[in-house]
């Protein structure tokens, strides 16, 4: 490998590691309350790396915001919940129960879109446009689903299913340990409104 291979790899491998840090460090305490010194000092890597990778903190942040939608909404909410379930129903109450799963875990460190929109509150931001367009996203992920269904409208279907999510997302965080539970019994009657219900029995 000749010197400018070897120093096109230091790169890439420099940029890895800020932004897993950067995922670690935003995911669980905020993206306004860590500076770039803690991200590069976690990431172990010079503050030049960081600057030549990013431009300023508002790029990795939203970089951050968009690695976070390719492994939490994409990788595993919509994909792990598609694994389990063939009908578009049970794939969308899955989500609940993933979300049961979840909650569980020690790592649990709720929604960084959500989290986002309350630290950065200015609709101008950066970080706020883009916590914006991935809470979207998932939208667009339940409105395909419920079109499959056969739902009428499914984007206003995505929009009430989503305010269900979110809602139980945050009663998780207050510490309701049945939060997932209760966001599968609100999204029971949604679907019951549309004339819809599960393959199998709800549990």
């Amino acid at each position: 490998m000749t010197r400018t291979g070897d120093s096109r790899g230091r790169e890439r491998r420099g940029r890895a590691r800020l932004r897993d840090a950067a995922y670690e460090l935003f995911s669980r305490e905020g993206v306004t309350q860590v500076g770039v010194d803690a991200v590069v000092a976690r990431a172990g890597t010079a503050k030049m790396t960081l600057y030549r990778n990013f431009p300023s903190k508002d790029a990795l942040v939203v970089d951050f915001l968009r690695e976070r939608e390719r492994r939490w909404t994409r990788e595993w909410l919509e994909a792990e919940s598609a694994r389990r379930a063939d009908d578009p129903v049970d794939q969308l109450l899955a989500i609940f129960d993933l979300f049961a799963e979840w909650f569980a875990t020690p790592a649990f460190e709720g929604c960084a879109f959500i989290s986002t929109l309350l630290e950065v509150r200015d609709p101008r931001d950066s970080a706020h446009r883009a916590s914006v367009e991935h809470l979207a996203a998932i939208r667009g992920v339940v409105a395909e689903r419920a079109a499959r269904a056969g739902v009428a409208e499914p984007e206003e279907f995505a929009r009430r299913w989503h305010i269900v999510m979110k809602g139980t997302i945050v009663a998780a965080q207050e510490g309701d340990r049945n939060a997932a539970a209760a966001g599968r019994e609100l999204a029971l009657l949604l679907l019951a409104r549309h004339g819809l219900s599960p393959s199998e029995p709800s549990s």
